[in-house]
Protein backbone atom coordinates (compact mmCIF):
# COMPACT_ATOMS: atom_id res chain seq x y z
CA UNK A 1 0.00 0.00 0.00
CA UNK A 2 1.38 3.37 -1.04
CA UNK A 3 1.64 6.10 1.47
CA UNK A 4 1.11 9.66 0.16
CA UNK A 5 2.78 12.49 1.95
CA UNK A 6 1.08 15.90 1.51
CA UNK A 7 3.42 18.87 1.46
CA UNK A 8 2.37 21.60 3.87
CA UNK A 9 3.66 25.15 3.30
CA UNK A 10 4.88 26.51 6.58
CA UNK A 11 3.29 29.86 7.47
CA UNK A 12 5.62 32.74 8.12
CA UNK A 13 5.44 34.37 11.49
CA UNK A 14 4.18 37.95 11.71
CA UNK A 15 7.57 39.01 12.95
CA UNK A 16 9.03 38.02 9.59
CA UNK A 17 6.71 40.41 7.78
CA UNK A 18 7.45 43.06 10.31
CA UNK A 19 11.19 42.84 9.68
CA UNK A 20 10.68 42.84 5.91
CA UNK A 21 8.59 45.98 6.21
CA UNK A 22 11.11 47.59 8.55
CA UNK A 23 14.03 46.86 6.20
CA UNK A 24 12.11 48.23 3.24
CA UNK A 25 11.13 51.33 5.21
CA UNK A 26 14.71 51.92 6.35
CA UNK A 27 16.00 51.54 2.80
CA UNK A 28 13.52 54.08 1.47
CA UNK A 29 14.11 56.43 4.41
CA UNK A 30 17.89 56.27 4.05
CA UNK A 31 17.55 56.96 0.33
CA UNK A 32 15.39 59.97 1.15
CA UNK A 33 17.95 61.22 3.68
CA UNK A 34 20.78 60.80 1.18
CA UNK A 35 18.85 62.68 -1.49
CA UNK A 36 17.92 65.40 0.98
CA UNK A 37 21.52 65.77 2.12
CA UNK A 38 22.71 65.94 -1.49
CA UNK A 39 20.12 68.59 -2.36
CA UNK A 40 21.01 70.50 0.80
CA UNK A 41 24.70 70.44 -0.12
CA UNK A 42 23.96 71.60 -3.66
CA UNK A 43 21.95 74.54 -2.31
CA UNK A 44 24.71 75.40 0.19
CA UNK A 45 27.26 75.36 -2.63
CA UNK A 46 25.03 77.60 -4.78
CA UNK A 47 24.54 79.99 -1.88
CA UNK A 48 28.28 80.23 -1.35
CA UNK A 49 28.87 80.79 -5.05
CA UNK A 50 26.32 83.62 -5.11
CA UNK A 51 28.05 85.23 -2.14
CA UNK A 52 31.44 84.92 -3.82
CA UNK A 53 30.24 86.49 -7.07
CA UNK A 54 28.50 89.27 -5.11
CA UNK A 55 31.79 90.02 -3.37
CA UNK A 56 33.47 90.25 -6.78
CA UNK A 57 30.72 92.63 -7.89
CA UNK A 58 31.35 94.79 -4.82
CA UNK A 59 35.07 94.94 -5.60
CA UNK A 60 34.22 96.10 -9.12
CA UNK A 61 31.90 98.73 -7.64
CA UNK A 62 34.51 100.12 -5.23
CA UNK A 63 36.88 100.68 -8.16
CA UNK A 64 34.13 102.42 -10.16
CA UNK A 65 33.11 104.50 -7.12
CA UNK A 66 36.68 105.71 -6.53
CA UNK A 67 36.94 106.83 -10.15
CA UNK A 68 33.57 108.60 -9.96
CA UNK A 69 34.45 110.34 -6.70
CA UNK A 70 37.54 111.84 -8.32
CA UNK A 71 35.35 113.17 -11.12
CA UNK A 72 32.79 114.56 -8.64
CA UNK A 73 35.48 116.45 -6.70
CA UNK A 74 36.88 117.97 -9.90
CA UNK A 75 33.36 118.81 -11.06
CA UNK A 76 32.62 120.52 -7.75
CA UNK A 77 35.75 122.67 -8.06
CA UNK A 78 34.83 123.66 -11.63
CA UNK A 79 31.29 124.56 -10.60
CA UNK A 80 32.56 126.77 -7.78
CA UNK A 81 35.00 128.49 -10.14
CA UNK A 82 32.25 129.21 -12.67
CA UNK A 83 29.88 130.60 -10.03
CA UNK A 84 32.70 132.80 -8.65
CA UNK A 85 33.42 134.26 -12.10
CA UNK A 86 29.74 135.07 -12.63
CA UNK A 87 29.07 136.43 -9.13
CA UNK A 88 32.23 138.61 -9.15
CA UNK A 89 31.47 139.76 -12.72
CA UNK A 90 34.78 138.49 -14.02
CA UNK A 91 33.47 138.25 -17.56
CA UNK A 92 35.45 140.30 -20.05
CA UNK A 93 39.03 139.13 -20.13
CA UNK A 94 37.99 135.79 -18.59
CA UNK A 95 36.29 134.32 -21.67
CA UNK A 96 38.78 131.44 -21.92
CA UNK A 97 37.83 130.24 -18.45
CA UNK A 98 34.12 130.86 -18.99
CA UNK A 99 34.03 128.90 -22.23
CA UNK A 100 35.94 126.00 -20.72
CA UNK A 101 33.91 125.84 -17.49
CA UNK A 102 30.64 126.39 -19.34
CA UNK A 103 31.36 123.50 -21.69
CA UNK A 104 32.48 121.24 -18.84
CA UNK A 105 29.33 122.04 -16.87
CA UNK A 106 27.16 119.62 -18.84
CA UNK A 107 29.69 116.80 -18.89
CA UNK A 108 29.38 113.87 -16.52
CA UNK A 109 30.40 110.31 -15.76
CA UNK A 110 27.76 107.91 -14.50
CA UNK A 111 28.30 105.34 -11.79
CA UNK A 112 26.95 101.98 -12.87
CA UNK A 113 26.88 99.15 -10.34
CA UNK A 114 27.91 95.67 -11.42
CA UNK A 115 24.54 94.06 -10.64
CA UNK A 116 25.02 90.63 -12.28
CA UNK A 117 24.56 88.69 -9.01
CA UNK A 118 21.66 90.80 -7.74
CA UNK A 119 19.91 90.50 -11.10
CA UNK A 120 20.36 86.73 -11.14
CA UNK A 121 19.11 86.38 -7.58
CA UNK A 122 16.10 88.56 -8.33
CA UNK A 123 14.92 87.07 -11.61
CA UNK A 124 15.77 83.41 -10.97
CA UNK A 125 14.03 83.30 -7.59
CA UNK A 126 17.33 82.29 -6.00
CA UNK A 127 17.20 84.82 -3.18
CA UNK A 128 15.70 82.05 -1.03
CA UNK A 129 19.09 80.31 -1.22
CA UNK A 130 20.65 83.05 0.92
CA UNK A 131 19.62 81.48 4.21
CA UNK A 132 21.77 83.79 6.30
CA UNK A 133 19.29 86.53 7.13
CA UNK A 134 21.97 89.13 7.85
CA UNK A 135 23.67 88.37 4.54
CA UNK A 136 20.39 88.72 2.65
CA UNK A 137 19.68 92.01 4.42
CA UNK A 138 23.12 93.35 3.52
CA UNK A 139 22.58 92.54 -0.17
CA UNK A 140 19.15 94.19 -0.22
CA UNK A 141 20.36 97.23 1.73
CA UNK A 142 23.29 97.75 -0.63
CA UNK A 143 21.08 97.52 -3.73
CA UNK A 144 18.61 100.03 -2.29
CA UNK A 145 21.37 102.61 -1.94
CA UNK A 146 22.52 101.87 -5.50
CA UNK A 147 18.97 102.51 -6.74
CA UNK A 148 18.85 105.83 -4.87
CA UNK A 149 22.11 106.94 -6.50
CA UNK A 150 20.83 105.97 -9.95
CA UNK A 151 17.77 108.14 -9.31
CA UNK A 152 20.04 111.01 -8.19
CA UNK A 153 22.02 110.67 -11.41
CA UNK A 154 18.82 110.95 -13.41
CA UNK A 155 17.95 114.17 -11.52
CA UNK A 156 21.44 115.44 -12.36
CA UNK A 157 20.88 114.67 -16.06
CA UNK A 158 17.63 116.65 -16.07
CA UNK A 159 19.30 119.63 -14.38
CA UNK A 160 22.23 119.61 -16.80
CA UNK A 161 19.88 119.54 -19.76
CA UNK A 162 17.96 122.48 -18.28
CA UNK A 163 21.15 124.56 -18.56
CA UNK A 164 21.46 123.97 -22.32
CA UNK A 165 19.20 126.87 -23.47
CA UNK A 166 21.10 129.32 -21.27
CA UNK A 167 24.48 128.07 -22.41
CA UNK A 168 23.26 128.53 -25.99
CA UNK A 169 22.31 132.15 -25.26
CA UNK A 170 25.54 133.01 -23.49
CA UNK A 171 28.17 131.14 -25.51
CA UNK A 172 29.02 130.93 -29.20
CA UNK A 173 28.38 127.31 -30.27
CA UNK A 174 31.04 127.54 -32.98
CA UNK A 175 33.65 128.23 -30.32
CA UNK A 176 32.39 125.19 -28.37
CA UNK A 177 32.81 123.15 -31.54
CA UNK A 178 36.46 124.20 -31.95
CA UNK A 179 37.15 123.20 -28.34
CA UNK A 180 36.60 119.48 -29.03
CA UNK A 181 39.54 117.37 -30.21
CA UNK A 182 39.37 114.08 -32.12
CA UNK A 183 38.97 112.15 -28.85
CA UNK A 184 36.08 114.32 -27.63
CA UNK A 185 38.29 116.03 -25.04
CA UNK A 186 37.55 119.67 -24.22
CA UNK A 187 40.42 122.07 -24.90
CA UNK A 188 40.38 125.50 -23.27
CA UNK A 189 40.52 128.44 -25.73
CA UNK A 190 43.59 130.67 -25.60
CA UNK A 191 42.44 133.84 -27.37
CA UNK A 192 39.47 134.91 -25.19
CA UNK A 193 36.80 134.53 -27.91
CA UNK A 194 33.83 136.86 -27.31
CA UNK A 195 30.70 135.53 -25.65
CA UNK A 196 27.45 135.48 -27.56
CA UNK A 197 25.82 137.49 -24.77
CA UNK A 198 27.17 139.60 -21.93
CA UNK A 199 23.73 140.26 -20.46
CA UNK A 200 23.63 140.01 -16.67
CA UNK A 201 20.12 138.44 -16.53
CA UNK A 202 21.38 135.58 -18.72
CA UNK A 203 24.33 135.10 -16.38
CA UNK A 204 22.05 135.07 -13.35
CA UNK A 205 19.65 132.55 -14.92
CA UNK A 206 22.62 130.36 -15.74
CA UNK A 207 23.93 130.73 -12.16
CA UNK A 208 20.64 129.37 -10.87
CA UNK A 209 20.98 126.26 -13.07
CA UNK A 210 24.59 125.89 -11.97
CA UNK A 211 23.47 125.95 -8.35
CA UNK A 212 21.00 123.14 -9.03
CA UNK A 213 23.70 121.06 -10.70
CA UNK A 214 26.01 121.76 -7.76
CA UNK A 215 23.41 120.40 -5.35
CA UNK A 216 23.04 117.17 -7.30
CA UNK A 217 26.80 116.81 -7.53
CA UNK A 218 27.12 117.10 -3.74
CA UNK A 219 24.31 114.60 -3.15
CA UNK A 220 25.78 112.05 -5.55
CA UNK A 221 29.28 112.49 -4.10
CA UNK A 222 28.02 112.05 -0.52
CA UNK A 223 26.00 108.95 -1.34
CA UNK A 224 28.81 107.42 -3.36
CA UNK A 225 31.03 107.81 -0.30
CA UNK A 226 28.38 106.01 1.77
CA UNK A 227 28.09 103.29 -0.86
CA UNK A 228 31.85 102.84 -0.95
CA UNK A 229 31.95 102.39 2.83
CA UNK A 230 28.98 100.03 2.72
CA UNK A 231 30.63 97.94 -0.02
CA UNK A 232 33.85 97.56 1.97
CA UNK A 233 31.99 96.66 5.19
CA UNK A 234 29.77 94.18 3.33
CA UNK A 235 32.79 92.45 1.78
CA UNK A 236 34.41 92.04 5.20
CA UNK A 237 31.14 90.83 6.76
CA UNK A 238 30.37 88.26 4.07
CA UNK A 239 33.92 86.90 4.08
CA UNK A 240 33.67 86.37 7.83
CA UNK A 241 30.17 84.84 7.72
CA UNK A 242 31.02 82.39 4.92
CA UNK A 243 34.63 81.75 5.97
CA UNK A 244 36.07 83.07 2.72
CA UNK A 245 39.69 84.07 2.44
CA UNK A 246 41.12 86.51 -0.10
CA UNK A 247 42.36 83.69 -2.30
CA UNK A 248 39.22 81.54 -2.17
CA UNK A 249 38.45 80.57 -5.80
CA UNK A 250 34.96 80.85 -7.22
CA UNK A 251 33.30 77.45 -7.19
CA UNK A 252 32.27 76.10 -10.56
Amino acid sequence: MEVHHHAHTSRKKWTHYFWEFLMLFLAVFCGFLAEYQLEHKIERDREKKFIQTFIEDLKFDTAAISKNLLFRKTKGDQIDSLIDLLSEQKIKGYENELYYLGRMLVRTTRFQSNDRTVTQLKFSGSMRLIRNENAADSIISYQKLVDIILANQEDDRIERRAADPLLTRMFNPFVFNKMLDDFNNIIKPVDNPPLRSYEIPVQQDLAYCINQIKGSNIIIKTRLELLNEKAKNTIAFLKKEYHLSEGTPLEK
